[in-house]
């Protein structure tokens, strides 16, 4: 698998828009949040707008919730310019995955999204080349196909067939697909680690199943590290990431708090295999949610990962309840939040 690592959303960015420069034939973005107010930086509608009009197949889905602030005017605007733009609207559903792929060579998948306040972030995206890329455009299709799309030059992909070995790398959940899931992929990780745990996510409300395996672990010997921003860009996440921490630091979990936002999403098991994708640590994006990453046993990629977590620790204060005390109105507005919302 040939691939470039990037760390923050800028670096990725500048990737991703170098290859729609080079883009010859066709351009596929899958995003959950994908706004027009980085344009002064990084013009991605400029650009992909450009492409469009030298004919080059530009195809956009977005989420209608996390894109809502793209108003219609705006999406009429790319329309217009030969771009074809779909919103997936579901009442509950969300597709939270962040997908690229440039004449269905060079794909991006993570956690970056493209808007103005994600800029200074640590983030964490893979680009890559191979026959990987094949899945992931199968993946598109399935979501182009479940947003209405019509276009039978890629709803044919949705209908292709590729080799279980492909499959192994791609790791998604979509709740309407019998496939081997990101929840599956978990369990089955986690279950079977022997030495440590590395776990990086912005958000971090587990479900039970998920603190049982990491409660098991630990009780096995196993070394769990889990990585959550000191302050998250929610007040409210801020609230439920301390409760779980205050909740779960007397099973053994050592929690890092980055000092800046990071938005990473990472599984990394007993440091010889690992997962970067779209995934919080949440029932959202194990139960509800469409999202993906990519699985793999790359040395090189795992001893590049293990030296990001060695600067992200660097520059992290060690969580310990007696520094971060938790007010009574905390209490009472995270058990009232756990009534309303019980799948947090």
């Amino acid at each position: 698998m040939k691939y470039r690592l990037h760390t923050t959303s800028l670096k990725a960015w500048d990737a991703m828009l170098s290859a729609i420069d080079s883009a010859q034939k066709s351009i596929y973005i899958e995003m959950y949040i994908f706004l027009d107010d980085t344009k002064k930086s990084h013009n991605f509608i400029g650009k992909l707008r450009a492409k469009a009009k030298k004919g080059v197949r530009v195809v956009i889905v977005a989420d209608a919730f996390g894109s809502k602030i793209l108003k219609e005017e705006i999406a009429k605007t790319i329309k217009k310019s030969g771009i074809e733009f779909i919103f997936f609207s579901h009442w509950l559903r969300h597709i939270h995955r962040k997908i690229l792929i440039v004449d269905e060579k060079v794909a991006f998948i993570g956690g970056v999204n493209i808007g103005k306040r994600f800029k200074n972030w640590d983030d964490l995206q893979l680009e890559l080349r191979g026959r990987v890329v094949k899945s992931l455009l199968q993946s598109f299709a399935y979501t182009y196909t479940m947003a209405g799309g019509k276009n039978e030059k890629i709803l044919r992909y949705h209908r292709k067939k590729f080799t279980s070995k492909l499959k192994f790398w791609l790791i998604e959940h979509w709740p309407t697909r019998n496939i081997y899931t990101l929840k599956e992929h978990y369990v089955k990780k986690i279950s079977g680690a022997q030495k440590s745990i590395q776990i990086a996510t912005p958000y971090f409300t587990p479900p039970r199943w998920l603190i049982s395996l990491l409660d098991d672990a630990i009780r096995r010997g196993v070394t769990v590290e889990i990585l959550v921003p000191k302050k998250v860009d929610w007040p409210i996440m801020n609230l439920l990431n301390y409760r779980y921490m205050h909740t779960l630091y007397p099973l053994g979990i050592k929690f890092y708090l980055p000092k800046t936002m990071n938005h990473s999403k990472l599984l990394i098991i007993d440091k010889a295999e690992g997962l970067i994708g779209s995934q919080n640590m949440d029932m959202l994006s194990f139960e509800l949610n469409a999202e993906a990453g990519v699985f793999f046993r790359e040395k090189k990629l795992l001893q590049e990962l293990e030296q990001v977590i060695i600067s992200w620790k660097k520059h992290s204060t060690k969580f310990e309840p007696k520094r971060y005390k938790m007010k009574i109105s905390d209490y009472l507005t995270s058990t009232l939040l756990k009534i309303l919302h019980p799948i947090l």
